[in-house]
């Protein structure tokens, strides 16, 4: 519910402020800077967008969890929108995103405020840990105790029972004659 109060009074405000500033410089001038910031954020969305999913790609490869770029990708996406929409806060708040200086500092603000990194299906054990930087640490020790079990399988000998296979009952029989 405070999300939702907080979205409402930011656009109010965003819209006091446009119409404000569009009462003082005239309506023309007011639909160019809105059409040009959008026009500008989608400029800088395609080609940010383009290096940050490039760099998810080779961290991807080396075995690495792209976090850094997880977040740069959501704050891409939400910056984009914030420019697209029509207002002078909107458009600063947005612009902010896609700058890649103040994205770190959002990215600090975001640690300080105590905010944790998800991953799907390791919310449930990560999260633990004191710091974000943790939850990913934790992660890739998942990740890398995954990739033991997965060698140890690879190793089995024919015929030897696998961690985790079902043996029934008429296999034991025939094994034991």
């Amino acid at each position: 519910m405070p999300l939702l109060v907080i979205i409402s009074l930011f656009t109010l405000l965003d819209f006091v402020v446009l119409f404000s500033i569009g009462g003082r410089i005239g309506l023309l001038n007011t639909l160019l800077l809105v059409i040009g910031t959008g026009m500008v954020g989608l400029h800088l969305i395609r080609r940010e967008g383009a290096s940050t999913l490039a760099q998810a790609r080779r961290r991807l490869a080396a075995g690495e969890l792209p976090s850094s770029e997880l977040f740069t990708g959501a704050t891409l996406i939400f910056g984009g929108a914030l420019l697209l929409a029509p207002g002078f806060l909107s458009d600063a708040l947005g612009l902010a995103c896609l700058l890649p200086s103040a994205r770190q500092l959002l990215l600090k603000a975001a640690t300080a405020l105590g905010l944790r990194a998800r991953v799907g299906a390791y919310s449930s054990t990560v999260g633990a840990g004191a710091n974000p930087g943790d939850d990913w640490a934790q992660a890739d020790a998942f990740s890398e105790q995954r990739r033991r079990r997965e060698e140890h399988t690879a190793k089995a000998q024919p015929g030897e029972p696998i961690e985790g296979d079902f043996i029934s009952r008429e296999d034991t029989s025939k094994q034991r004659r």
